[in-house]
């Protein structure tokens, strides 16, 4: 990132206060890639659209409504619209279909390639089931708070690792075909008080009026929450979501400093924008402010005159009508969805929607609320192919192995192994027993809400080491209840070495687990799980620890314990969970996998928590800490954590040596444009004007309204009351603006650092070398810039190199609204390389 100036905390340019009377007009970039033919595709197929077809684009049209496509269907053009989906670990309420690793998984790999296989696997499956729109990857929440109930769907606090992360997985969806949604837009770090009906509805009091509000100032929200939201628009991300909460007191969905100055002006953003389910609080305000679709669950569906309800559909023909939105503001929004569309290439050959959202009927209602055509809903494609290979692969090259004494792993066909702790088994209620995951019942795999999908199988680890055990010859006893401590005593005492699991989990804030809200009420174990390590420890001299959790725990109770001579932490891995473990267990892979959060040894070490308190009718959220969060605080504060930010151990050793630095030459950082742009340029979206005449949008005679489905007529005798959408001002595009993902001077390689690697032990294995800067000008002192997956063989060598982007070697400047360069501020630049952000090998200078 690139700029330096003093720290403004609630800096008015970051406050993103809605000016009702103001209307931005987005820049729409020509010649990048491939978007300029679609752009120009679009244009052609939206000028040719009625009012009321354009306004279908926007809006879906109901939860329930349909087990068809669900937004913009036009039937005069036979477009046949598109299906939305979830979730980022594969397609949600559906039948043969894959669940893969979480996002976190995929974070704790640091494998670029695995990143990519899964994305790509992940979207083909989409495809497959005919789905056009795919509402993931996460990179919000960032990770800001451990407790946070969605951490596990995005990747790590980190902003280099997310963004990489985050880059690679809309690639590799987007490879596949289908349009890829990044959310959530932007600084939603937690469950508590999103949604007022929802926080409300629990009856825990004080209810609040308004979601809450992230305070956050302009250099922290573009050096951490923005920042992988640069390499997500670089990728070419088509779609993104607003999210639930205010961004200093105004709503993210209706926020024009937010989606239009910045996704949409700064970060060139070229698709389109989306509400989440309930997200939306107005209507006129979210069109002006650069929200270009909605989704259902802004009101209740609730028929008047056949008619659903929602901010947009008949609202939105209405606003149009009466001026509250200009009509070339409906034509930019019409055009960037059908843009992303042809983009992806959706107009040729694309499946046609083979499922009903979470009916596993195959015969149906098409129009389930209104019962109406009773016909085959459901087809039951299996799109799988050879995922389970790919999500194995990420499962076991995920996994942290954080300690390993006395030679406890790899397993050595043990004479006798005992497996200890629900967690090892499967649920009694089978893997997809509660409803969106939403409890903890056997082994983990998988957090609960919306990021949740359902299982075709889920392999759970003891019925894995039983498979191994069979072949080896080793004796295997099990004890699946955490308090059945005679039987625990009995089985650990007899042991040659003993596997104890443990778990904690959260997810979406509309399922409660155990009283937990979404976030985690704390950092510790569930069921026990301290006291059974504890136990298991006491009576058995080789004690392994497996962790399935979405996040961090704290060890502090049993990490020191003699006999706990090995942990793994293996995140929520999906359908593989116990082939993988057992993989690592008895090393037929050797674990690589690194820590992406800091690992503390008390919840107050982190500096950051989860509000649960509203303290108000609006609860106010203050990102004070800046951008000291995870392990950048830990420096900062100089507090030992218990394992540090990119941790991870390995069956062998590896040695750095021979730091080099070159300069490379690179073009000169300059604006793609600095000139003003005006809002009241022409939109190069617009169609020609259509007719404005009221009666020729009302509910067709010539076809019935079904139940609470959203259409986009007004009622019959409407009065139409003139509006003005007031003034246009002028917008100055800032030099950190580009054509997709900022100013493309941003990522020109300026350095190269290389290194020596080499493995020093008797096996093959993987280590991730990591480079981190200290860019000075109130940076936090380590920084991660980069990371390099590298196999050796034993006794291999191989050169290592990272190449520094000058966003990588920048700070964001809050006056100039531009990043620059440390080393123009007279800054030198510390390098580091080394396992992680505490075990650092090599130091240079730029």
């Amino acid at each position: 990132m690139q700029f330096l100036v003093p720290l403004l905390l609630f800096l008015s340019l970051c406050l993103g206060q809605q000016n009702e009377g103001s209307v931005y007009t987005p820049r729409i970039s020509s010649g990048y890639g491939n978007w300029s033919e679609a752009y120009r595709k679009a244009r052609e197929f939206v000028c040719q659209l009625t009012l009321t077809e354009k306004v279908n684009l926007t809006t879906q049209v109901g939860t329930g409504q349909t087990q068809g496509y669900d937004i913009g269907i036009i039937p005069r053009l036979n477009f046949r619209g598109f299906a939305a989906d979830d979730s980022p670990s594969g397609v949600r309420g559906t039948d043969y279909s894959s669940a893969f690793a979480a996002g976190l998984n995929l974070a704790m790999s640091w494998d670029r390639e695995l990143i990519y296989a899964q994305s790509y696997a992940n979207g083909a499956e989409h495809k497959g089931k005919g789905v056009n729109i795919v509402y993931a990857p996460v990179a919000g929440p960032l990770g800001r708070a451990p407790t946070g109930g969605r951490i596990f769907e995005s990747y790590s606090p980190d902003p280099y690792l997310s963004g990489i992360a985050f880059g690679t997985s809309i690639a590799g969806m987007q490879a596949a075909g289908v349009i890829a949604v990044g959310k959530h837009f932007i600084l939603y770090e937690q469950e508590h008080f999103r949604q007022v009906i929802e926080w409300n509805s629990y009856g825990l009091g004080p209810n609040i009026t308004e979601p809450y509000s992230s305070n956050c100032d302009d250099r922290t929200l573009h050096e951490l929450y923005l920042f992988p939201w640069y390499d997500a628009v670089y990728s070419g991300m088509a779609g993104v979501m607003c999210s639930y909460n205010q961004i200093n007191n105004t709503q993210a969905c209706q926020n024009n400093h937010i989606l239009n100055d910045i996704l949409k002006g700064e970060l060139g953003f070229q698709g389109f924008v989306t509400s989440d389910d309930g997200s939306q609080h107005d209507g006129v305000l979210t069109a002006l402010a650069g929200m270009d679709m909605t989704i259902p669950g802004e009101t209740s569906p609730n028929g008047i005159a056949g008619l659903g309800i929602s901010f947009w559909g008949p609202n939105l023909t209405m606003a149009v009508l009466n001026g509250s939105v200009p009509e070339w503001r409906l034509d930019d929004m019409a055009t960037r969805i059908m843009a992303a569309y042809y983009y992806l290439g959706q107009d040729q050959d694309f499946p046609p929607l083979s499922f009903a959202a979470a009916d596993y009927s195959t015969y149906g209602y098409e129009y389930p609320q209104a019962q109406v055509d009773y016909t085959q809903i459901n087809w039951h494609v299996d799109v799988r192919q050879n995922h389970s290979q790919i999500i194995r692969a990420v499962g076991a090259n995920s996994i942290v192995l954080l300690k390993n004494n006395n030679g406890t792993l790899p397993l050595r066909k043990p004479r006798q192994i005992a497996v200890i702790g629900e967690d090892a088994g499967p649920s009694p209620y089978g893997p997809n027993g509660c409803t969106d995951r939403g409890c903890v019942n056997g082994t983990l795999a998988m957090g609960w809400g919306s990021g949740s999908t359902n299982f075709p199988y889920l392999v759970d680890p003891l019925s894995a080491i039983q498979q191994r055990a069979l072949k080896d010859g080793t004796e295997v006893q099990y004890v699946l209840n955490n308090f059945a401590t005679a039987q625990i005593d009995s089985v650990a005492s007899q042991a040659t070495v003993c596997l104890v699991f443990i778990n904690a989990d959260s997810g979406e804030g509309y399922i409660e687990v155990g009283g937990n809200y979404g976030d985690r009420n704390n950092l510790t174990a569930w069921l026990g799980g301290d006291a059974l390590v504890q136990r298991v420890a006491a009576n058995c001299s080789q004690t392994a620890v497996i962790i399935h959790a979405p996040g961090p725990i704290l060890m502090e109770d049993w990490i020191d314990h003699p006999n706990v001579t090995a942990v793994l932490f293996a995140g929520l891995p999906g359908q593989e969970s116990g082939n993988l473990l057992v993989d690592v267990l008895y090393g037929d892979v050797n674990p690589s996998g690194k820590l992406p959060w800091t690992v503390g040894k008390a919840r107050e070490d982190y500096g950051t928590d989860v509000l649960y308190e509203p303290k108000g009718p609006v609860p106010q959220i203050d990102f004070t800490e800046g951008l000291f969060i995870d392990y950048r605080w830990f420096d900062k504060q100089g507090i030992d954590p218990r394992f540090e930010f990119g941790f991870g151990l390995s069956y062998t050793t590896f040695d750095y040596q021979n730091l080099s630095i070159e300069t490379l030459k690179a073009s000169p950082a300059t604006a793609t444009t600095t000139s003003p742009v005006a809002s009241t340029t022409v939109n190069p979206s617009r169609c020609p004007t259509t007719s404005l005449n009221p009666s020729d949008y009302t509910f067709p005679s010539t076809i019935s309204s079904l139940t609470n489905y959203i259409y986009p007529y007004i009622a019959p005798n409407a009065t139409i009351s003139t509006a003005a959408a007031g003034t246009p001002t002028p917008t100055i595009i800032p030099e950190a603006a580009g054509p997709q993902g900022g100013n493309p001077a941003l990522y020109d390689v300026l350095y190269r650092v290389t290194l020596t690697l080499k493995n020093n032990g008797t096996v093959a294995g993987q280590e991730v070398a990591q480079l981190y800067l200290d860019l000075d000008n109130g940076e936090p002192s380590r920084q991660l810039r980069g990371f390099n997956k590298t196999f050796l063989q034993a006794g291999e060598t191989k050169d290592v190199t990272f190449d520094l982007r000058r966003r990588d070697v920048a700070i964001w400047d809050v006056v100039k609204q531009e990043w620059v360069e440390v080393k123009k501020l007279g800054t030198k630049i510390g390098v580091y390389v080394g396992a992680s952000s505490r075990d650092l090998r090599l130091t240079g200078e730029i």
